[in-house]
């Protein structure tokens, strides 16, 4: 039995399962989604003219890391390689994309996860309740576009210095959005709501940085796709090295959870903005690097696995933006040999990913790595996310000329160094996953016996690969109800 799933409820089912007939759903398994070749021909040839984008059933079995852009089908993992004359690194440094998942972020799989082992148990039952996504972005984003497609109401809640892009593409969807105040680091706020919403039993909160559907899909999805793109890349002496990621909810990191298992040398670097140090020093504050909230270590954060934390100025991300994406920048990253296309592919890194990338180069410059390392980050979104900080930035700077260009790649990306990065003890792990008990314990209800539990690496094998072996049974029994597939 499911440690997540609490209940099965066959009424409740029965009625879902009528529901998603009449809308003509099917839900993708797990298995489906890290490998979509197992997806029945019909329904491959339903995706034939759907956009990606378009609420639409058979969009569900597009939440992989396997969208071809081309044909619409599928094929290899999406990602991009950072050529060295912008990474200054001799390290192979390789995101996967996020832009062609529906929604262009990946966070629609993380609230996949969270939603549909509820609803397909009859815990969640959309004709009673609402499916309530706390975010600070993408993941509010995502739960709306499931829930649209699967008949349920969606609840957003989000910070009201989040970009435009997100609120009025929410609204477009028909999502309830409740803004709490402050930017991307003011998480605990987002908390308040949720407790304020909890009162009325209508609304579920499906919170991504406790729900374990989040690191479960990415432990099941994310790393195998990571896993593929080396094994297909690599020569004889490469070496899969490092894995970046930016610490957010916690569930992309959880990827490095899976890569361990395949490649047991493999260091695990989380990433956070510098004006809110959480990790590497119990710090705090505001930031600009949409997608990464903090002030406090995420419930589903296992951090035993975590090998080193490294801070990354917003400012740098800012700035990098401006190079990658305003004609001066590109045109200046011409001048150091970058070839044309791989500059038109820069716009596939957001704000989140730029972080990324930066501490990648980081992280390659710490260990001394060389050309036979490769270390691996994920481009969450696209510059699509981002339009309006462009112009927002464009108002507040002026025009980006070459000369900001030529400053931005010398200061931001060539005087990238190895300030802001902290190698992990034991001891230092233990004092992060202990910052969890203030948040997790003494506020939102979490007992002290899940927490010491927490620190038994069993504990986490369990969730990460038995979880989703019973979402799938779970699923298949569902989809059988549904009586499509």
């Amino acid at each position: 039995m499911s440690r997540i799933v609490k209940s099965i409820n066959a009424e409740v089912i029965h009625r879902t399962a009528k529901r998603c007939r009449d809308l003509g759903v099917v839900i993708p398994t797990f298995k489906q989604m890290r490998d979509p070749a197992s997806i029945p021909d019909a329904v491959k040839a339903k995706l034939v003219g759907v956009g990606l984008w378009d609420v639409n059933p058979v969009n569900l079995f597009r939440i992989t890391w396997k969208n071809d852009p081309e044909t619409g089908l599928f094929a290899g993992p999406n990602f991009l390689e950072i050529p060295p004359e912008i990474t200054g690194v001799k390290a192979r440094i390789i995101g996967l994309v996020g832009k062609y998942f529906p929604t262009g972020a990946h966070k629609v799989g993380a609230a996949f996860a969270c939603l549909v082992p509820r609803l397909v148990s009859g815990e969640f039952d959309p004709e009673k309740h609402k499916a309530v996504w706390p975010s600070t972005g993408n993941y509010c984003r995502g739960g709306a576009f499931d829930s649209a497609i699967l008949g349920c109401t969606a609840v957003a809640i989000l910070p009201e210095n989040m970009s435009k892009e997100r609120f009025t593409w929410l609204a477009e969807i028909g999502a309830e959005v409740i803004a709490t105040p402050g930017c991307e680091s003011n998480v605990k706020e987002i908390y308040d709501k949720c407790w304020e919403l909890k009162k009325d039993p209508i609304h579920v909160i499906f919170n991504q940085f406790e729900e374990f559907g989040n690191p479960i899909w990415h432990y099941n999805v994310t790393g195998p796709a990571m896993e593929e793109v080396f094994l297909g890349l690599a020569t004889p002496k490469s070496r899969f090295t490092a894995y970046v990621s930016a610490t957010g909810s916690a569930g992309t990191i959880g990827a490095g959870d899976y890569l361990k298992t395949k490649f047991p040398g493999l260091k695990v670097i989380a990433t956070e903005a510098l004006q809110c140090p959480t990790l590497l020093m119990n710090g705090f504050g505001d930031h600009r690097i949409e997608g990464i909230g903090d002030k406090h270590v995420p419930w589903v954060h296992n951090v035993r696995n975590t090998d080193a934390v490294a801070a990354i100025d917003d400012e740098d991300c800012m700035r990098i933006l401006r190079l990658f994406n305003e004609p001066a920048g590109q045109a200046f990253l011409a001048t150091l040999g970058v070839d044309a296309a791989k500059i038109e592919k820069l716009g596939l890194l957001g704000i989140s990913g730029i972080c990324n990338m930066l501490a990648a180069i980081k992280a390659a410059k710490y260990w001394e790595l060389d050309e036979n390392d490769v270390v691996f980050t994920i481009f969450t979104d696209s510059v699509e996310m981002y339009r309006s900080r462009l112009e927002e930035l464009s108002a507040e700077r002026g025009a980006f000329t070459a000369l900001e260009a030529a400053k931005t790649h010398t200061g931001s990306l060539e005087r990238q160094a190895v300030d802001h990065f902290k190698e992990l003890s034991y001891t230092d792990r233990k004092a992060i996953h202990n910052l969890k008990y203030y948040t997790w314990v003494e506020q939102q209800g979490k007992t002290y016996e899940e927490i010491c539990a927490q620190w038994d690496p069993e504990y986490w094998r369990e969730i990460f690969e038995e979880e989703a072996a019973e979402f799938d049974q779970l699923i298949e029994g569902f989809n059988k109800e549904v009586g499509l597939s």
